[in-house]
């Protein structure tokens, strides 16, 4: 059990490294009034998804 903790921290810190270089893509929306934002990361979300479905699609087609 504690070596599954090791390798998700790892993967979560893997993970975060990534997202602070793809986090804010164009087309990404973001409203700014004053003192409160709110961000919508639309591509961002669009991307990571067609990502890990190829992923998965992948280690479905090797490990069944």
């Amino acid at each position: 059990m504690g070596k599954l903790f090791i390798i998700l921290g790892i993967l979560f810190i893997i993970i975060g490294f990534i997202w602070t270089f793809i986090g804010k893509l164009p087309g990404d929306i973001t409203f700014k009034k004053g003192n409160f934002t709110v961000y919508f990361p639309i591509v961002t979300s669009i991307i990571v998804s067609i990502i890990l479905s190829l992923l998965f699609f992948i280690f479905g087609r090797f490990f069944r």
